[in-house]
């Protein structure tokens, strides 16, 4: 009987199904995806998808007006899925593209050109209006043959089949909101070209590699690559999202009534012993705090001697991420907030006083990195008085939560708290959309993890390529120049991205710029981002638009001898010969050179020909070289075509990121 009640009440189920199916088959009229519309760009010379959905078994048809005659038919599933591909003929327009069945859509002003997906993080992201010369650029961005269609930020578990976004024609009012990398790659393309350029831009700041990568790419990276990753279970993503806001009230009330404030934790008198111990600067992505959002306090005592007393002074915390407040001896001097500025704040005088003093500092991270992410050097306590006295405030402090995300089971829904969110959102809509190819600026992000960047771009890479279904131009963005120029050599986390962004190369049809020449020191988001279009353009020109007699790229590593205590450097894509720049004596900056001891010290190095001759008085038997091998490397070897050299490093000692 209850066998028999089990499928009866299936059957009523199923029949429910097809009657739904079937009263839609009858009402449904056509619809496209967002990325169809008046305005639009499609591929020239290409056999271009179009789908949508309509009636049941429905035949439609559609005509693009660049071939009135070639009508193509396409039928409907019993799902009301159709999916089609009309060829298109060489640039031009404007056309229309009329989708016929149920109802007819005719779309307006389109042309055939070249399009381009533009992807990344925040600096790709970054608008033109935003860009150097901003108010001149807007002005003068009368192109209506390039268009752009920005994909809307959002985040999903699973796989999508359509976004948000228009296409926009290019012009004063609207390009201020253009992906400012990808106009002025357009812009130079188009000028260059004469042809129609569409840009489809789709990044969001901040976001790490792997978010845009698919599940299933995702999943064939080794383990050690994916377990810092938050592995949600993310298949009932709307019971996720209840508990997760509840979660979210109470620990959003814990952060109002911040303990720590409640309790004075920035009295001198506040008993640290249990406190846990850290050494600064550290970010909190790596640690126990991973990327929690909230309050976390720490707290150093300092000694200082009796000269000192009733002196005025400085304190530098070099750049928190995102807020502080900071106290000595239990007096509030300053806060403030900003993942990218410097906090040094005044001390009054009076304050300081002989033996031990109490340096508080509260810090708040409101997304995702937060706490001490500067260089050690800008971590220091300093006097004004004639008696002028500097005191280093990094390694060792004392650290305890008030308030974090993670201790209330709170998760902030981001791209970066599982795999895929970005891929399935913000890119899986468009994988039918024929491209002509990628332009991508990002790694910032994956600093920390830069080793393992070697195996996860390449992975994005041929991933998206698998998904299109064809093997398309990807031309990307090496990391640009940040933070101040290191006093001695050092193992550099930027570097090593560098370096895999370069190793990356081996796939085909790749390509980089390289711009550590036009970064700002405290800037990771540059405003000279024409310079980064054009040299993008150039690589395009070169290796997608045949136009060999383009140089593209900087000299790159050859090979290096040694001959006594010097070590003599060989480079291709030199032909010309090599020049520095931004130094009147000629003199070639951003060497380092090292024995067998492994200890790197900053080189001297003049151009001999097309070759470098590197050494240094303070080693004698050098054994490696490295060039541009730091955050910001103060590098200025070109060639004559005005392009930089290509970072490298002889040596292939273990990297300070391999186990991160």
């Amino acid at each position: 009987m209850l066998l028999y009640q089990i499928r009866k009440e299936k059957s009523k189920y199923i029949f429910l199904f097809f009657l739904r199916i079937s009263c839609f088959s009858l009402t449904a009229q056509i619809s496209m995806p967002s990325v169809f519309c008046d305005n639009m760009v499609l591929q020239q010379n290409a056999d271009v998808s179009i789908w949508g959905y309509g009636n049941r078994d429905e035949i439609i048809k559609i005509v693009g007006s660049w071939a009135p005659k070639d009508t193509i038919f396409a039928q409907a599933d019993v799902l009301g899925k159709f999916s089609t591909k009309i060829r298109t003929s060489e640039f031009g327009g404007p056309y229309t593209l009329s989708i016929i069945g149920s109802r007819r859509i005719i779309y307006k002003n389109i042309l055939l050109g070249e399009v381009w997906l533009c992807s990344g993080q925040s600096n790709m992201e970054f608008q033109v209006k935003l860009s150097a010369n901003a108010p001149k650029e807007i002005e003068a961005a009368n192109y209506p043959m390039i268009r752009s269609l920005n994909v809307s930020r959002t985040v999903n578990a699973s796989p999508q089949e359509d976004m948000a976004g228009e296409w926009e024609i290019c012009s004063p009012s609207t390009v201020g909101n253009f992906t400012a990398v990808g106009y002025y790659y357009a812009r130079e393309l188009y000028r260059r070209l004469n042809i129609p350029i569409g840009i489809i831009h789709s990044s969001w700041g901040a976001t790490g590699v792997r978010t845009w990568t698919s599940r299933k790419a995702f999943d064939m990276l080794p383990p050690a690559m994916s377990a810092d990753y938050n592995q949600l279970a993310l298949n009932d993503f709307g019971k996720f999202q209840k508990e997760n806001s509840d979660n979210k009230k109470r620990f959003e009330k814990a952060l109002a009534n911040d303990i720590g404030m409640a309790e004075k934790w920035y009295d001198p008198e506040t008993d640290i012993s249990l406190w846990k111990e850290v050494n600064l600067p550290r970010a909190w992505m790596g640690t126990e705090l991973g990327t929690s959002l909230g309050n976390v306090w720490y707290c150093k005592k300092i000694n200082l001697s009796e000269k000192v007393v009733g002196e005025s002074g400085t304190i530098s915390l070099g750049v928190i991420d995102d807020g502080d407040i900071v106290w000595i001896n239990g007096v509030k001097i300053g806060e403030g907030y900003g993942y990218d500025k410097r906090r040094i704040y005044d001390i009054p005088e009076g304050l300081l006083k002989a033996g031990e003093n109490t340096v508080t500092v509260r810090v708040n991270n409101s997304s995702y990195t937060g706490g001490f992410i500067s260089e050690p050097e800008n971590y220091y306590l300093e006097t004004k008085g004639k008696n002028k006295f500097h005191f280093p405030l990094s390694e060792k402090w004392k650290y305890k939560k008030s308030a974090v995300s993670m201790d209330y089971g709170y998760v902030e829904i981001g791209p970066n708290i599982a795999p895929s969110l970005l891929y399935n959102a913000m890119i899986h809509p468009l994988i039918k959309f024929r491209i002509k190819g990628v332009i991508w600026y990002q790694g910032e992000h994956d600093t920390v993890r830069a080793y393992a960047y070697r195996t996860m771009f390449p992975n994005l890479i041929n991933d998206w390529r698998r998904q299109w279904g064809y093997e398309f131009p990807f031309y990307w963005v090496s990391l640009a120049n940040i933070n101040s120029e290191d006093i001695l050599p050092k193992d550099s986390p930027w570097a090593e991205l560098r370096e895999a962004q370069t190793m990356t190369l081996t796939l085909p049809q790749t390509g980089q710029a390289i711009i550590y020449d036009i970064g700002e020191a405290y800037n990771i988001h540059p405003v000279n981002k024409q310079e980064v279009g054009r040299r993008l353009a150039l690589v395009a020109m070169n290796k997608t638009y045949g136009q060999t007699d383009t140089v593209c790229e900087g000299p790159v590593y050859q090979s290096f001898r040694k001959e006594k205590d010097t070590i003599i450097v060989s480079f291709d894509n030199a032909e010309k010969g090599l020049c520095t720049k931004n130094n009147k004596y000629g003199y070639v900056t951003g060497f380092s050179i090292a024995g067998k001891d492994r200890k790197f010290e900053w080189a001297k190095a003049y151009i001999q020909g097309d070759k470098v001759v590197v050494f240094s008085d303070k080693v004698k038997d050098p054994v490696a070289v490295r060039y541009a091998w730091s955050n910001n490397p103060g590098a200025n070897l070109y060639n004559k075509e005005g392009l930089l050299t290509v970072p490298f490093r002889t040596d292939s000692w273990e990297e300070c990121t391999k186990n991160k």
